[in-house]
């Protein structure tokens, strides 16, 4: 049988973690924790641990087990932008990507040749980033990723306790870290991302309708306070852009957009200004149920485009993250700042909207086109 150690009753969890680091870089499988069921492992560039794994535990496809998001494009650089979305939104958690992937391609070039058509002889690779600490802490220490492969995959179901583990393999797994029964009951959801609109072909723990909404392109439109300016900016673009589509404001996320905004200096939970919400009311827009909402790093990360009313909020933006220069741009497309209007009258706040709703009308149809 296989030796299961109990990381929550050792005196140092380190040990145990570097007890299967040492495992899996001698040529051995051994077993770990997710959030969804436990797994057994293999490190990717060990050739023989590979074939054991692939041969006495399939027939289900392994999946590489990655370290992050952002090496989805470093093994399956073809994905489609629904795919890095995925990533993104849904990782580390219970979700599975089948990408598109050439043997030859990316990191996959660094792996063995018989390790490599495993992965991606079938034309696409399964990708995965748990959210449980134990895979993570091991692969944080080893030199190459892990090829993960449940036992219980083909079943449908998944493998709670290491005990439960230890039964099915016998003493072909040498060790298995046992971090208490898994949080859930449910496989994780397997999604295909080979195409450019995201597939759900088995829904596990993340629901399908929520996978489409996370597969979503995020808008976000960025002023000072997310009192005025750009709360008028999302309200009308959502307006503009529900009208070109032929749907209502609240069907927008169901079509795979979600619209924000945001301020740099905002509190949290003001309303929208009194003037503001009077102009756009004569333009059929509420926007009397607005809350202002800070501009976060979280919600920052997660969006796909970003426009700001003036040069400086852009200049902050990126000052901090230059990185996300390709995504962030000026609303106006002439490089021009959109004034605040506050403290003014309401000549103020409708000539304001005006310069807002056109450039937004542009900004629609460019959307429309790149889709």
């Amino acid at each position: 049988m296989s030796q299961i150690v109990d990381l929550q009753r050792s005196d140092d969890p380190r040990d145990v973690i570097h007890l299967a680091v040492q495992g899996l870089v001698e040529g051995g499988l051994v077993g770990l924790p997710t959030e969804n069921g436990y797994f057994v492992a293999a490190l990717a560039t060990h050739v023989e641990a590979v074939r054991q794994l692939t041969t006495e535990f399939g027939p289900a496809q392994p999946f590489l087990s990655l370290r992050g998001p952002t090496e989805l494009g470093d093994y399956a650089p073809r994905t489609p932008g629904v795919g890095a979305r995925l990533a993104k939104r849904c990782w580390p958690g219970p979700v599975v990507l089948a990408a598109p992937a050439q043997p030859g391609e990316g990191l996959m070039a660094a792996l063995p040749d018989a390790v490599r058509q495993v992965l991606a002889g079938s034309g696409r690779i399964l990708l995965r980033h748990a959210q449980h600490d134990v895979p993570q802490a091991v692969q944080g220490l080893l030199p190459a990723p892990l090829l993960g492969l449940d036992p219980a995959a083909v079943a449908g179901t998944v493998v709670r306790k290491a005990s439960d583990l230890a039964g099915l393999v016998g003493e072909r797994v040498a060790l298995i870290i046992d971090d208490g029964p898994s949080r859930y009951p449910q496989p994780p959801t397997l999604v295909d991302v080979t195409r450019p609109e995201a597939v759900v072909e088995y829904e596990g723990v993340v629901k399908a309708s929520t996978v489409q909404r996370l597969a979503g392109r995020i808008y976000l439109f960025v002023c000072t306070g997310n009192t005025c300016r750009s709360p008028m900016a999302e309200a009308l673009f959502r307006k503009l852009l529900s009208d070109r589509l032929g749907c209502t404001d609240e069907q927008l996320i169901d079509r795979g957009y979600v619209v924000t905004s945001a301020g740099v200096a905002a509190a949290l939970g003001a309303p929208a200004s009194p003037e503001a919400v009077e102009v756009l009311e004569k333009r059929g827009v509420d926007l009397s149920a607005h809350s202002s909402q800070p501009l976060s790093r979280k919600l920052f990360a997660q969006v796909d485009r970003v426009w700001t009313l003036t040069r400086q909020h852009r200049d902050v933006l990126l000052r901090d993250n230059p990185e996300a220069a390709g995504r962030v741009e000026l609303l106006a497309r002439d490089g021009s700042d959109i004034s605040d209007p506050i403290g003014g009258g309401m000549n103020e706040y409708v000539q304001c909207a005006n310069e807002i709703e056109r450039h937004v009308q542009a900004l629609v149809e460019d959307v429309m086109r790149s889709e």
